[in-house]
């Protein structure tokens, strides 16, 4: 009803076609500690698609209650808005960037991703994803950051791809697959997201990279489609990532978290929480 009703009304969305912006960033000061010369760091990634921004302050709530999610070295957003990625990084204690895609007919706010970071951000950047929306006319992004885990570039993605309803799977391939092109200049990648759909996950996978949420339980209705991929990384062990249960009513998606492990030639710094 829904599309019907978009498609006979005309209804398009308004995109922020510009690589560079609209852009918002915020910064933790933070002060680094050693780690021994060759030591394996361990990184928290958590990804939520918090629907349209609109209950933040029980994203909060669920994001600072549950063990696997409150010591979470790096979050990435979706469905976002510039004041509520805000309010969840500060929330958190975490520095932050977030890009808006377009801004959304439902709700007449930005919508767009984030990632938050324990480390510093060194460089960020939009990456705007192929095909529009086949009834809304709405385009997709990737937000992307380099942040230094110590003196090593860590790259990350916070994506968030097409619903089937609005382009069909070889489209979504595609833009999967731009954000696979732009994380090819890159030793150690992250990409967390919602990719509305499970299976885009072998488009990762035949890039290289590693799929611990592959086996996951449903992350939104009766789909599994919330997922975190590592490229040069290691997976922490078999049960090293997860989905945790929303009892806040935050989202109509369920916040999905994985463990890497970061293995370091030198001395480096360690996030603020693990002091």
């Amino acid at each position: 009803m829904l599309v019907g009703l978009a498609a006979g009304t005309g209804c398009w969305t308004y995109n922020y076609q510009s690589p560079f912006g609209p852009r918002y960033t915020g910064v933790l000061p933070s002060g680094p500690l050693n780690v021994p010369a060759g030591a394996a760091i361990t990184i928290r990634v958590v990804t939520f698609n918090v629907q349209f921004a609109r209950h933040v302050d029980r994203a909060i709530a669920l994001l600072r209650s549950s063990a696997a999610l409150r010591h979470a070295d790096v979050v990435t957003l979706q469905e976002m808005d510039a004041t509520g990625a805000r309010r969840i990084a500060e929330a958190l204690s975490m520095s932050y960037v977030y890009y808006p895609a377009s801004v959304a007919p439902e709700t007449g706010r930005d919508f767009g991703n984030a990632i938050l970071s324990r480390w510093p951000i060194v460089a960020d950047a939009k990456i705007v994803l192929p095909h529009l929306a086949r009834f809304w006319r709405s385009q997709r992004i990737a937000t992307a950051a380099t942040i230094l885990v110590g003196g090593v570039p860590l790259r990350v993605y916070s994506v968030h791809l097409e619903t089937p309803v609005e382009i069909g799977p070889g489209s979504r391939r595609d833009q999967a697959r731009a954000v696979v092109a732009d994380a090819g200049a890159y030793p150690r990648v992250v990409v967390g997201g919602d990719m509305n759909s499970r299976g885009i996950g072998n488009e990762f996978r035949a890039a290289g990279f590693l799929w611990p949420t592959e086996h996951n339980p449903i992350t939104t209705l009766v789909f599994n489609w919330d997922h975190i991929f590592f490229k040069g990384l290691a997976a922490a062990d078999s049960e090293g990532a997860g989905v945790v249960r929303d009892p806040f009513g935050a989202s109509d998606h369920r916040p999905v978290w994985a463990v890497a492990l970061l293995q370091v030639a030198g001395a480096l710094a360690t996030p603020p929480h693990a002091r």
